[in-house]
């Protein structure tokens, strides 16, 4: 299949009423001017009746609009007892200078009757007058058809009725909306193919607006696209409310890659995994590691077997190439692990012939993953552990020693300081620093201690600290696993540490996040750092 597909992203909107997001003005035109970059084609903005932000948000993006999407403002049809002309949510949409405006009408006949409490045909005239209000005001209006599916079962003539009084009113689009999230996609490809043929004498196109209630948001979005629809309404990563929206992520991905749908600007769709992360920083949300097409597992491979033949031939276990959505192969190390990984994840240092030292490499992974160590998230720690094992790791410091000491007073304040005593380069560095806990403070310690000679490590900081418990049959003597990932102006690193002690064990992770910066930085400075012969094993 060939042709365009038109995204409509509403991720400002119906993705900030997903539970614990929140965007601010700032953010929200952030998103908007990435969105646009991408090659979305529509973007819904908010509101503008439902709150200040909303509304100043379409006032800055009239000054300086995107250069490819079109910009919507949603708003629902007009209350009942009035005009479209007296009702402020129309008057709202109409001046929010938004080129399109999205009105979302009632289609179930059930939430006609017992949720707007007006009979069936007032519904149609409300339909209609806000749609004809809209357009005649100069505005493009799409028709969003609430609860389409669900309606369409209980009462199909009705259901048909509403989508064809918005678009005699004048509505270019109508959108088809799986409001619940409940529907199937032979369902949803049914009556997509039933709408498109019934609008088919007024000229008017269909749209798609699925929610992930069954998790089947894009999978349904797909089979309408296959039943006729034109566009694809979602959120970036699917976020929204209860079980999300469809992700546009993963729609454009399998329109493009799988039907060869136009769904962005040319090039654009190497951008989805640096859009999706961007989002998810945005909305202060962790990365969703199994994500299609764009998480951080996608393309991760573990065990031998699959390693050794994508290492061949890379269709082998993979569907499509993952540069082609910005991601990247990925290699883990563990217990199942065979040689292949191994030689895989040491390429960089030309060790990957040296056989006796793959085996040793593997062998020591084993043994300290029985002791508690996981490598798959924390492969700057297993880049120093092949370091070791090949006798060039060098440390950039020594730890002498370290305190740490929490104090509390009478009302319950909480004070931690620690102290460390390093050699660096031969120079003693005795440092002190207080902290928002143990860790905290260490770090600050440490870097007191370092910068002075490692000046780069001020743009290095720690984003992610999760603590588990190994063995937890031993209780409170269990051994700790730490897992710290850290990052600077150009990537992101994992490290570990274990031990009973979770000081100890926060510290081996700590440590291992600095020397790893140190050590890409300075083969960055020098691409021969990491060509170096083996001195000696692990």
């Amino acid at each position: 299949m060939t042709g365009k597909i038109y995204l409509y992203d509403t991720t400002l909107r119906d993705g900030a009423q997903g539970e614990g997001i929140s965007f601010s003005l700032f953010d929200k035109l952030q998103i908007t001017q990435r969105l646009d970059e991408i090659g979305i084609d529509f973007i819904e903005g908010g509101y503008p009746l439902s709150n200040d932000k909303d509304a100043e948000y379409f006032r800055k993006v009239a000054k300086t609009p995107p250069q490819h999407a079109r910009v919507a403002a949603f708003g629902m049809t007009r209350r009942r007892g009035l005009t479209a002309e007296q009702d402020p949510g129309m008057r709202a949409l109409a001046e929010s200078q938004a080129p399109i405006c999205t009105v979302v009408g009632k289609t179930w006949d059930f939430h006609v009757t017992e949720v707007l409490r007006v009979s069936l045909e007032e519904n149609l005239e409300m339909i209609a007058d806000s749609v004809r209000y809209l357009v005649s005001a100069g505005r493009e209006v799409m028709y969003d058809a609430e609860h389409f599916f669900d309606g369409h079962r209980a009462n199909p003539d009705y259901a048909l009725e509403t989508l064809r009084r918005a678009a005699e009113a004048g509505a270019s689009w109508i959108i088809l909306c799986d409001t619940n999230g409940g529907s199937l996609p032979e369902t949803i490809a049914a009556l997509t193919r039933q709408a498109k043929q019934a609008l088919e004498p007024l000229a008017v196109r269909i749209g798609i607006h699925c929610h992930n209630d069954c998790d089947l948001a894009v999978a349904n979005s797909v089979a309408a696209v296959g039943a006729g629809a034109e566009q694809v309404q979602g959120t970036i990563n699917g976020i929204g409310e209860r079980c999300g929206n469809a992700d546009l992520i993963s729609v454009a991905g399998v329109l493009a890659v799988k039907f060869g749908y136009e769904v962005l600007r040319e090039g654009g769709l190497r951008h989805l995994t640096e859009l999706s992360r961007f989002v998810y920083e945005t909305a202060n949300m962790n990365f969703r590691n199994t994500q299609p097409f764009v998480g951080s597992s996608a393309f991760a491979h573990k065990g031998g077997m699959h390693v050794h033949a994508v290492n061949r031939v890379s269709s082998s276990y993979e569907h499509m190439n993952p540069e082609d959505v910005g991601n990247e192969r990925r290699i883990l190390v563990s217990e199942l692990s065979g040689r292949s990984n191994i030689m895989a994840l040491t390429a960089k240092h030309n060790l990957q012939e040296n056989r006796p030292l793959m085996d040793r490499v593997l062998a020591r992974v084993v043994q300290l993953e029985n002791d508690g160590y996981q490598f798959e998230s924390a492969m700057a720690s297993f880049d120093l552990l092949v370091r070791r094992c090949a006798g060039i790791f060098q440390p950039h410091f020594e730890r002498i020693k370290y305190h740490v000491e929490v104090e509390t007073d009478l009302d319950g304040n909480l004070t931690t300081e620690a102290t460390v005593k390093l050699n660096v380069k031969g120079t003693v560095r005795h440092e002190v620093a207080e902290g928002d806990g143990p860790v905290n403070a260490l770090d600050a310690a440490v870097r007191k201690a370092l910068l002075p000679t490692y000046p780069n490590l001020a743009d290095m900081r720690l984003v992610d600290y999760k603590v588990r418990v190994v063995n937890s049959e031993a209780g409170t003597a269990a051994r700790i696993r730490v897992f710290i990932e850290s990052r600077d102006g150009h990537d992101v690193w994992g490290t570990i540490g274990v031990s009973e002690n979770i000081i100890e064990a926060s510290w081996m992770a700590l440590a291992d996040a600095i020397e790893y910066k140190l050590y890409k930085d300075q083969a960055a400075e020098s691409p021969q750092a990491n060509s170096v012969a083996v001195r000696s094993a692990c």
